[in-house]
């Protein structure tokens, strides 16, 4: 019944999101016959860019964030430990912290380039940014300050996403004076933001499973199983219906 449950309102969701872009055209179009004056519409418009980033934290706080795995069958499955795991908590790690920290980056960036004109955010230089790494690093291995760090993820996004939305309104161009410009090589900076949070959401359900309950401190993982794979495509299956409603909106 739970299942059900979640199926329902995940499709309930995801019908809503293709739904509104069409909807916010229609404001757009009556904000647009009266462009110069704030009016209803306008304000509707404008507050209507905080709806789909809201709907994704969310959703992500709620189903990508408090992960539980089965332990039950541990002694009979494959694990993983040793050398190899030395290379998967490393490399994980590393790289998830690396994405974080950039991507706290990119929000202060967005910030000091729309609303403190001649102010330059200096991009962090090798020491430092092994700093932050190994900063982030240590807060992704205690419980409680990893989700501290998902949720403070989750308000960089919606952030993130305000600005763009901005940006979009005003038709103000990103040029590479935007740490963000420089991403992918792609144009559209909505898929930018949306890629760097997927990213993020599946090296953060990685983290999860290699750092479950006593697993590191045992120094012990067990291989994943069929059931494991699950939140890997919930993950992709909700983001994917995420870009499509920014891909109508534009």
């Amino acid at each position: 019944m739970l299942i059900k449950s979640n199926t329902s309102k995940l499709i309930v969701t995801l019908s809503f999101l293709l739904i509104l872009p069409f909807v916010q055209k229609q404001w757009f179009n009556l904000y647009s016959l009266n462009i110069d004056d704030i009016s209803f519409y306008s304000i509707l418009y404008y507050l209507s860019g905080a709806i789909c980033p809201s709907l994704v934290c969310l959703n992500s706080l709620k189903n990508y964030t408090y992960y539980k795995f089965n332990k039950d069958k541990f002694v009979s499955i494959k694990v993983i430990k040793g050398k190899r795991l030395l290379l998967i908590v490393a490399i994980n790690l590393i790289f998830l912290s690396y994405l974080i920290a950039d991507y706290i980056y990119i929000n202060f960036d967005l910030i000091l380039n729309l609303f403190l004109d001649g102010i330059n955010l200096p991009k962090p230089d090798i020491p430092q940014l092994s700093f932050f790494i190994f900063l982030i690093s240590i807060l992704l291995i205690f419980k409680k300050s990893r989700f501290l760090l998902k949720k403070i993820i989750l308000i960089n996004f919606i952030l993130i996403s305000l600005y763009l939305w901005h940006l979009q309104i005003n038709n103000i161009s990103v040029d590479d004076h935007f740490h963000i410009y420089r991403y992918f090589g792609l144009n559209d900076l909505n898929l930018i933001n949306l890629s760097i949070l997927v990213a993020i959401e599946i090296s953060f359900y990685t983290w999860s499973f290699i750092s479950y309950k006593t697993n590191l401190s045992d120094w012990i993982v067990p291989k994943p199983q069929k059931g494991d794979i699950i939140p890997f495509l919930n993950i992709f299956i909700f983001y994917f219906f995420i870009i499509i409603y920014y891909s109508i909106l534009t």
